[in-house]
């Protein structure tokens, strides 16, 4: 495929927009080459500035579940524009939305609405910190919860050592606060709690984990987190910004069966919207100001157009709950085609998947947390990456991503899929 205007593009967008995008992997820096630059998408497809249709297994990394530009949302947000675009004010949607949530997913009592994820995450661990009187938090190598300083920590010399910041601009008196654990181990978190006992907060996870891959908890890690939780007076704070109304109604909780304190949520909830959320029991939630003392606020918080899209969103999933047993299954055949390719051909690879949820890692050891998804081969994943793009098919563009798949996929697109990997995998021999 030919991508020059997209590449003529992105040369003018870096005189104006650093490193010439707005959120860092847009810009393929894990893979090599120039982005590709949207102009428009519709159902399963993207369609580039240069023509070019392409599968998309991203989603708008996860909102769009039910396709691009699906006319039940586009049709909402259109006749609320002609309302006003933002009012500063209440309005009876918010409470609309707010109940919808609240009676899709199990545990909660109390919803609060922001405008992304990040800002989702910071205001529930604000708030675990402001109701527990506690200042210290619990969260795991790998697991991402936005660019909040609170969450930009790397793992110090030792185990069990205070996190350092990775990254210029967080403070080492910010740093002190965050404890780093290990996905899927649950030693390296009662450690900490044993280090720093009565200081802990909240322990905060991906109860699936999305930005080391895709990677699924050990049988009975969330349990026994809860278990550790309940134990020591710490709150444990579920981030589904990713799995939330995405692998199940309910989210990770229903589909797992285990409880949180607080959860936060973002893309699906916001129909492709700019919104994030966080919810807990109402106990924990009348903390929030202006009930409480915690403060929280926004002005944008609850724009009409972003409720608009996200009360259609989950309307749409609690009414027609089927959408999540056919995701499932075009996952599942996906995982089923691509894994025949690579085994035929003798690929060395880990395939992980849940529900609507997967991700590929060319290493021979199974992909549990940080460091074993950091053993994957990048110079056979960018082979693969391109091979893929080459012929139509947009994964994302590093290897510490989960795909997400999106309803409008139909087993065309999969097959398609399949077989373009198929065409080039002795490549990554």
């Amino acid at each position: 495929m030919i991508y020059k205007r997209s590449s003529a593009l992105f040369d003018e967008a870096k005189k104006y927009i650093p490193g010439g995008v707005n959120s860092p992997v847009r810009a393929f820096n894990a893979v090599g080459g120039d982005p590709i630059f949207v102009k428009k998408a519709a159902g399963a497809y993207l369609h580039d500035e240069d023509g070019n249709q392409l599968i998309d297994y991203i989603s708008s990394w996860g909102p769009m579940i039910l396709g691009h530009a699906h006319p039940k949302v586009v049709d909402a947000v259109i006749e609320k524009t002609k309302d006003g675009t933002s009012y500063g004010i209440p309005t009876e949607l918010e409470t609309k939305i707010a109940k919808l949530a609240i009676d899709m997913v199990p545990g909660i009592d109390k919803i609060r609405f922001v405008n992304s994820g990040t800002e989702a995450c910071m205001s529930a661990v604000r708030l675990a910190r402001g109701y527990t009187r506690k200042d210290k938090i619990i969260k795991f190598a790998g697991c991402y919860h936005g660019h909040s300083d609170s969450f930009l920590i790397q793992a110090g010399s030792g185990g069990a050592t205070f996190g350092e910041p990775n990254s210029p601009g967080v403070t080492k008196g910010t740093a002190k606060d965050t404890l780093l654990a290990h996905y899927n181990n649950l030693d390296s978190v009662k450690s900490l709690i044993q280090k720093h006992k009565g200081e802990i907060a909240c322990i905060i996870i991906e109860p699936v984990a999305g930005n080391m891959g895709c990677i699924l908890p050990n049988d009975g890690f969330l349990e026994d987190l809860r278990s550790l939780c309940d134990e020591h007076n710490i709150l444990l704070v579920f981030d589904e910004v990713m799995t939330g109304f995405r692998l199940a109604p309910g989210g990770v909780q229903e589909r797992l069966g285990v409880l949180a304190d607080i959860v936060t949520f973002g893309k699906v909830v916001g129909g492709g919207l700019p919104v994030g959320a966080f919810a807990g029991k109402a106990e924990i939630m009348n903390h929030l100001a202006p009930d409480g003392p915690v403060y929280q606020a926004g002005t944008l918080s609850g724009n009409p157009l972003a409720m608009a899209a996200g009360y259609t969103m989950l309307k749409e999933l609690n009414e027609n709950r089927s959408i999540f047993e056919s995701l499932d299954k075009k996952t599942a055949y996906l995982h089923k085609g691509m894994k025949k390719v690579l085994d035929d051909a003798g690929v060395v690879h880990q395939i992980n998947r849940i529900g609507s949820m997967i991700s590929i890692h060319f290493c021979e050891e199974p992909v549990v947390d940080f460091k074993t998804a950091a053993k994957g081969n990048n110079d056979k994943f960018k082979t693969y990456f391109h091979g893929m793009l080459d012929r139509g098919v947009y994964m994302p563009p590093s290897a510490f991503e989960s795909y997400f798949l999106n309803d409008a996929l139909s087993y065309e697109d999969i097959d398609h899929t399949i077989k373009s990997l198929s065409e080039f995998v002795d490549k990554l021999k």
